[in-house]
C-alpha cells in the first residue's frame, strides 16, 4: 500500500506508509531460526520442512457444497513453489525493487519468465508482457499477463499486487536494503501462483488478467496508469493482493478484506469459503483508509469492484516498511493457505456464475 501519515491516540504515534514489503536475504535460504519458521512448521536450512528436508506441506481446505457443484477444483498448492518465489523476489539481489532501478528490472524479468512458463498471453495489443510508459522522468511498466477465458471471454477479472518496494537506503550501518518481502513480494508470490492453478484448470468461463504493478509505493502509479488504458465497463472484478504472509489479529485462518460493505464482493467470498474452516472479514482498520491504499484504489474509482486482500496486523506490525521486512519474518504456510483461500473464494466469479455489484464509493 502507499505511504500514508497515520496520527494515532498519544498512547503512541505510527508513521504507517501503506505499501507492502518484507526482505528476504536469499533466493532459497534458511527460513526461520534454526530450521523453526517463525510461525509454525519446522523448515529444513535448504527450504525443505521437517526431517527429510521435503516441503509438502500441502493445504487442505474441505469443499462446501456449493464448491462441490463448481467446475473448478481445488489445487494442492505445494509451499515449496510459495517459497522459492518468496525468497527469490524479496532476495538481496533485487535491491529493494525501487522503480526505475536495476532491482525491479530483475524481478520484472522474473515475473516473465514465469508468465512465459504457464502459458499466458499479452494484453490488447502490447508485443510484450510489459505495459511501458513514463512518469517523474522514470521509465517504468507493469508485467501483464493473459489466461482468455471460454464462454465470457470478453468478461476479465483481474488478479494484482505490486512488485516495487523502497529499494536501499542511501547511508548507514548494516543492513540497508529494504526487501520488501511481506510488502509485496507475498502479494506477487500470491499473482504467480494463481496464475499457474488456473492455467492448469483451464476451465475460467470469464478471462483473468494477471498484472504486477509498478510504482506504488510512489503513489498508486502504475494501477492509476493501467486503469487509463482500459474499458472499466468489461472489468468484472479486482482481486487484489498485499501483505498476506503474517498471521492477522482475527486469528488462523483468516484474511480481512478492504472496502468490505462497498460491494458484495466480500459476501460472495464469504459464501464460498463455508465449509473450508477459512474465513474472511471485514478490513478491522477503518481508520486507516486502506481501501483508498493500495493499487485496487485505482479500478474502484472507475467503479470496478476491486478491493485488496491482506492478512497482515499493520497498526502492531515491527517490519512494516522497514529492512526487517525479510522472507525470514514470514510464514509461508499461512501465505500459501491465504493463497489457496483466494482461489476458493474467488471460483465462482472466475467461472461466471457470481458477478459482484459495482463498487460504491461514496461510503
Amino acid at each position: 500500500m502507499k505511504s500514508i501519515l497515520l496520527k494515532l491516540p498519544l498512547i503512541f504515534s505510527l508513521s504507517i506508509l501503506v505499501s507492502c514489503a518484507i526482505n528476504l536475504k536469499s533466493a532459497n535460504g534458511a527460513d526461520g531460526t534454526k530450521g523453526e519458521n517463525a510461525t509454525n512448521g519446522k523448515i529444513g536450512k535448504n527450504g525443505g520442512n521437517g526431517e527429510n528436508g521435503q516441503d509438502q506441506a500441502l493445504i487442505n481446505l474441505s469443499k462446501s457444497p456449493e464448491q462441490n457443484t463448481q467446475k473448478t477444483k481445488t489445487p494442492n498448492i505445494d509451499t515449496t513453489l510459495v517459497r522459492n518465489h518468496l525468497y527469490t523476489l524479496a532476495s538481496d539481489e533485487m535491491e529493494g525493487r525501487a522503480t526505475g532501478t536495476p532491482g525491479i528490472e530483475k524481478a520484472a524479468q522474473y515475473i516473465e519468465n514465469e508468465y512465459k512458463k504457464i502459458g499466458l498471453k499479452t494484453f490488447q495489443n502490447l508485443k510484450t508482457y510489459r505495459q511501458n510508459f513514463e512518469q517523474k522522468g522514470i521509465k517504468m511498466f507493469n508485467v501483464i499477463g493473459l489466461l482468455e477465458g471460454k464462454s465470457k471471454k470478453d468478461e476479465i477479472v483481474i488478479v494484482s499486487a505490486h512488485y516495487d518496494h523502497l529499494g536501499v537506503k542511501k547511508s548507514g550501518d548494516g543492513d540497508r536494503i529494504y526487501n520488501g518481502a511481506n510488502d509485496d513480494a507475498s502479494g506477487v508470490v500470491g499473482v504467480l501462483t494463481l496464475a499457474k492453478y488456473f492455467a492448469e484448470q483451464n476451465n475460467n468461463e470469464r478471462s483473468i488478467l494477471f498484472v504486477c504493478f509498478t510504482a506504488e509505493e510512489m503513489g498508486l502509479i502504475g494501477s492509476k496508469y493501467f486503469g487509463k488504458q482500459i474499458d472499466p465497463k468489461k472489468f468484472v472484478a479486482g482481486i487484489n493482493l498485499e501483505l498476506i504472509a503474517k498471521e492477522p489479529k482475527t486469528g488462523p485462518k483468516t484474511a480481512w478484506l478492504t472496502g468490505f460493505e462497498r460491494s458484495n464482493f466480500g459476501e460472495i467470498i464469504q459464501k464460498n469459503l463455508k465449509g473450508t474452516g477459512y474465513k474472511l472479514f471485514p478490513d478491522p482498520y477503518k481508520s486507516f483508509n486502506l481501501f483508498f491504499r493500495s493499487d485496487n484504489a485505482s479500478l474502484a474509482r472507475l467503479g470496478v469492484p476491486s478491493h485488496t486482500f491482506s492478512t497482515t496486523p499493520i497498526d502492531i506490525d515491527p517490519d512494516y516498511h522497514k529492512v526487517t521486512d525479510e522472507a525470514e519474518t514470514l510464514d509461508v504456510s499461512i501465505l500459501t493457505e491465504t493463497i489457496k483461500a483466494v482461489f476458493v473464494g474467488t471460483a465462482s466469479i472466475i467461472n461466471g456464475k457470481d458477478t459482484p455489484t459495482r463498487v460504491k464509493l461514496e461510503k
